[in-house]
């Protein structure tokens, strides 16, 4: 059965050369890489359809691209604003005060864990560790670290954000 999504010329060529890396029949292992340009060409987020056609186009199961997709903490399963603010959640984060770091995001931004302000731009996402213990409490904002994170910083960085919004 044919999926209704299509992804652009640019992508089905990013595609089939991540292909090339993998041994014919194992196809499945490009999985992760096709997730993430799939979810970039998708607002930021992995519907059903769009998983079903990953997985039309790797020649597998969907099932076995929800099991990754759903896995996976960087895969986003629902929309997401302009900016993810993924704050790690875990031990030494939370032993240096990324808890006060969340609430005081929810309060701020007048949202809960999971949710994107009314406007589109901030979704709060707590992560499970993101590798950067000596520089607790940090997050995750695209490809970039914010370490060290204070009310403070977190305030500026806000304000930074929107005006770039």
């Amino acid at each position: 059965m044919e999926t209704a999504v299509k992804f652009s010329e640019e992508t089905y060529n990013k595609i089939k050369e991540i292909m090339t890396h993998y041994p014919e029949g194992k196809q499945k292992s490009a999985l992760i890489p096709v997730l993430h340009i799939a979810q970039a060409e998708s607002n930021g987020w992995l519907d059903v359809p769009v998983m079903d056609h990953v997985a039309e186009t790797l020649g597998i199961l969907p099932v076995e691209v929800y099991e990754v997709a759903s896995f996976y903490s960087m895969f986003n399963l629902n929309p997401v604003g302009k900016y993810v603010l993924e704050v790690c959640q875990t031990g030494p984060c939370m032993l240096s005060g990324s808890d006060k770091i969340i609430n005081h995001i929810k309060e701020k931004l007048n949202i809960k864990a999971g949710e994107t302000t009314p406007d589109g731009l901030f979704t709060l996402k707590p992560a499970e560790c993101l590798g950067a213990c000596g520089y607790a409490p940090m997050m995750q904002l695209g490809k970039t670290y914010r370490e060290n994170l204070t009310i403070e910083k977190v305030d500026e960085l806000l304000e930074e954000l929107r005006k770039l919004a």
